[in-house]
């Protein structure tokens, strides 16, 4: 699958500080990576609608993660996926009379746009369902024969030619590291299992709480031939377990998404991850797993299901500076529940044109300070609103004409800001 272009990232004098992270499983700060590479995989979209603020903050938060690893001399490999088959796109394209592999397509096009615009830096591994449904099909034959996985009878009509194959479940009880990543009790697993894509209630199930692996052709769904499993298509969670696994290795360091996908996503991917690799509990899936908080908009969490939408394309088309867009993000820490507003999009629009009128001159306030609290802010938790802060109080000097002025100060200015908060000025 194409990915989008990559920025470019400008150099600065010195080097970024060791970045931690909130490790949601352990609730500590954590290094995000101790060596002097960095691997991060973050889940992609489903592509069955445009980009809204809720995808934007996520994939905004995870690629200052990525700028401020590179920025301490860190070699970065950015994996993702994009979920070009699954339940909703195909439900989306019927509601919409649309071939669902046109919609899947085109929504992933827009995609593109958006992260170009807002100046995210591109996955160096981009990898759809579709295309990886063999190395998929292969991992769910390896859980089969490890005795991880096991089959659910079909209701009548569907399987195709070999309706006695059944769809294909994973036993959680397999893993007896199931439940570490998210920490949460079974009565509230079982809630969100529910809530969240889960079919706790299926009928021949060994535990409630068992994921599908594997779906069986059904009348008038996409189907593919996976051998001894029958045609079928994959389940969400092995897919992103196999894409993290073939651009990445296992384990890496840094799983992401947003904080809904805490449970049951990446306990189910990271559950996938460790018994297809060595089957040790830290010897697969992601070292930390980071989550950003959920963009709320007219009251209620922003979703496609609610339908209370803000896209960044519609904000695109109606003029607005898309850096605009990025800074009205960072004004809220990556791990903070908040709203979108009218408010919120104009104070991004006036700091845009603040900073970019700060850096206008030949001279302005010393700089040296400024990079080293950006550069601190971000190794704390990627902490965008202390990082923006200060720039704000540079900004100010700057206009107020007050400081010594410093020759070439708003050039590092303008790139600090570029390269390790993603805005260009």
């Amino acid at each position: 699958m194409l990915t989008w272009p990559a920025p470019q990232i400008p150099e600065l004098p010195g080097r970024g500080d060791v970045v931690r992270v909130h490790d949601s499983s352990t609730g500590r700060l954590v290094v995000a990576s101790q060596g002097p590479s960095a691997s991060l995989y973050v889940c992609g979209i489903t592509p069955y609608d445009a980009t809204h603020i809720g995808h934007a903050a996520t994939y905004v938060a995870f690629d200052l993660l990525g700028r401020a690893w590179r920025d301490a001399g860190q070699d970065v490999t950015y994996a993702s996926n994009v979920t070009d088959v699954d339940d909703p796109l195909l439900e989306r394209a019927t509601a919409t009379g649309v071939d669902w592999r046109d919609l899947a397509v085109e929504q992933t096009a827009l995609f593109a746009e958006d992260m170009t615009a807002l100046g995210v830096i591109p996955p160096d591994v981009y990898l759809g369902a579709v295309e990886t449904i063999p190395p998929v099909a292969a991992a769910v034959e390896e859980l089969v024969a490890a005795g991880a996985a096991y089959r659910v009878p079909l209701e009548d009509g569907a399987g195709g030619d070999a309706p006695d194959l059944g769809d294909v479940y994973a036993d959680v009880t397999a893993d007896s590291a199931f439940g570490q990543v998210s920490r949460l009790d079974e009565a509230t697993m079982l809630e969100l299992f529910a809530e969240r894509g889960g079919d706790p209630e299926r009928a021949g199930k060994r535990n409630a709480l068992d994921p599908l692996l594997w779906r069986r052709e059904r009348p008038g769904e996409p189907a593919w031939e996976a051998g001894s499993l029958g045609t079928g298509r994959p389940g969400w969670h092995i897919e992103c377990a196999v894409i993290a696994r073939a651009g990445l290795g296992l384990p890496f360091d840094v799983q992401g998404g947003g904080s809904d996908l805490l449970f049951p996503h990446h306990e189910m991917s990271t559950s996938h991850a460790r018994l297809i690799g060595d089957g040790e509990v830290h010897g697969a899936g992601a070292a930390t797993h980071v989550h950003a908080g959920l963009v709320a908009y007219q009251g209620e969490k922003m979703s496609k299901s609610r339908g209370n939408l803000v896209f960044v394309s519609r904000l695109r088309a109606e003029g607005v500076e898309p850096m605009a867009i990025r800074l009205a993000l960072l004004a809220h820490h990556y791990r903070s529940d908040w709203e979108w507003t009218d408010a919120s999009l104009t104070e991004g629009v006036q700091r845009f044109e603040t900073w970019r009128s700060a850096v206008s001159g030949n001279g302005g306030p010393d700089a040296d300070a400024t990079l080293a609290e950006i550069r601190a802010a971000l190794a704390d938790d990627l902490d965008a609103p202390r990082a923006l802060a200060a720039v704000d109080r540079w900004a100010e000097l700057s206009l107020a004409g007050t400081a010594e002025p410093v020759e070439g100060a708003p050039g590092v200015i303008s790139r600090a800001v570029n390269a390790l908060l993603g805005v260009r000025l």
